[in-house]
């Protein structure tokens, strides 16, 4: 297998993460349709922001992403940026977004803030390359200078 490097002006990269995303109160609020709606939403930012959606998948409350970034990039600015676009196309598509539900005066009224499709947290974790393991073994078998 060939790995292909990202090359820029100054660097030469391999960077790569497992993003994982989930609903606000983790409601199931995903189908097929609208987890196709996030798909499209994610290539559009990555195209944008040039890095990119290697693979896409999700369940009826998160989603997973394998992506492709420059060094130029934070993985909040990624973050940030694909779940802004993909909730404001969820919205404006005419999906439900999940909202906390509150008792009042017997009656069950949505908070007072807009509701939200994701939460604010997230999951992220660098993906390929050589195990933790022979890269130090590499490292402390490098020739030291006499």
């Amino acid at each position: 297998m060939t790995t292909i490097y990202r090359r820029e002006r100054h660097s030469v990269t391999e960077l790569k993460i497992h993003l994982v995303c989930v609903t606000k109160y983790r409601r199931n609020v995903f189908t097929s349709a609208s987890l196709d709606l996030i798909k499209e939403s994610f290539q559009e930012v990555a195209k944008k922001m040039n890095f990119q959606v290697i693979e896409f998948n999700g369940e009826g409350n998160h989603v997973h992403a394998l992506i492709e970034y420059p060094p130029r990039l934070s993985i909040s600015q990624i973050v940030n940026a694909l779940k802004g676009v993909s909730s404001r196309r969820y919205g404006q598509q005419g999906y439900k977004k999940p909202h906390k539900e509150c008792e009042f005066a017997g009656g069950i009224l949505p908070p007072a803030t807009r509701a939200a499709l994701w939460s604010p947290s997230y999951f992220a974790i660098s993906a390929g390359g050589a195990p933790l393991e022979v890269l130090k073994e590499y490292i402390r078998n490098q020739e030291k200078p006499s």
